[in-house]
């Protein structure tokens, strides 16, 4: 919640039981707020909490789909959580008419995070901030977005640009590619914690697992595919050791 600016006026997209809203204008982070749901038990359960805290004036609860439960120019803090990476891009696509003055996106998706980022690159949205966190065995990516042309400091063109890095062997270079920058998130890898480091072995981990029932087929396409997924993992395998070199 300490994302939330002072003073928003907030739209928590797929709001749940509104937890959210409630704690920003409890805590006057914001001072209203819409909770959107589109599913009757949750939006059931997040009007029942918004009575319950006494704000019913200041926080609205709207039953729609995605943005279609704010007006352009009503929120200018969108938040939307607990989805995978796709179905808030989506989300986002559908509603572009009401980004116009949205000044922050807060997003956090469960998976597919490269899509989401994706999709800001290339519609006018420049990432700003990532965090990863572990919470009973789950990791989360909270990623923050401003309009591209509101940060003069950097560009989204800079952002992703195609890296040298020195191998964990002092041997040669190799490129950390914009893919791969998508992919892994280009703020977590400047600052790398231990939680980054775990869901990469945990993601080389399945990536193995698939590899190895590729390896069963004798099929060409088998083949092909097994080899451009062996070559990614390698190049996730040396930024992890890259990134694990100068640690303690």
């Amino acid at each position: 919640m300490n994302l939330i600016p002072e003073g928003s006026r907030l739209a928590d997209i797929g709001s749940d039981h509104a937890l959210l809203p409630v704690a920003a204008v409890q805590s006057g982070r914001a001072v209203r707020a819409v909770a959107g749901e589109v599913n009757p038990g949750p939006l059931k359960a997040a009007a029942a909490q918004v009575q319950e805290a006494g704000l019913g004036q200041l926080i609205s609860v709207r039953k729609g789909d995605g943005l279609a439960v704010i007006e352009a120019g009503e929120a200018n803090i969108i938040t939307i959580a607990g989805m995978g990476g796709s179905l808030i891009a989506n989300i986002l696509d559908n509603g572009r008419d009401k980004l116009e003055q949205v000044e922050l996106l807060i997003l956090q998706p469960n998976v597919g995070e490269d899509i989401l980022r994706r999709w800001l690159m290339e519609h006018g949205w420049l990432l700003s901030s990532e965090r990863i966190l572990e919470e009973d065995g789950k990791i989360y990516e909270i990623l923050t977005a401003v309009p591209e042309l509101s940060d003069q400091r950097i560009s989204s063109r800079l952002l992703y640009e195609d890296q040298e890095w020195l191998r964990s062997s002092g041997d040669g270079t190799f490129t950390v590619t914009r893919d791969l920058l998508l992919r892994m998130g280009p703020w977590l890898l400047k600052e790398p914690t231990p939680v980054l480091i775990e869901k990469w072995n945990r993601e080389l981990d399945k990536l193995q697992g698939i590899l190895d029932s590729m390896s069963a087929s004798k099929l060409e396409s088998a083949e092909i595919k097994a080899k451009l997924l062996q070559q990614e993992m390698e190049q996730i395998k040396e930024v992890l050791a890259c990134l694990q070199k100068d640690r303690p």
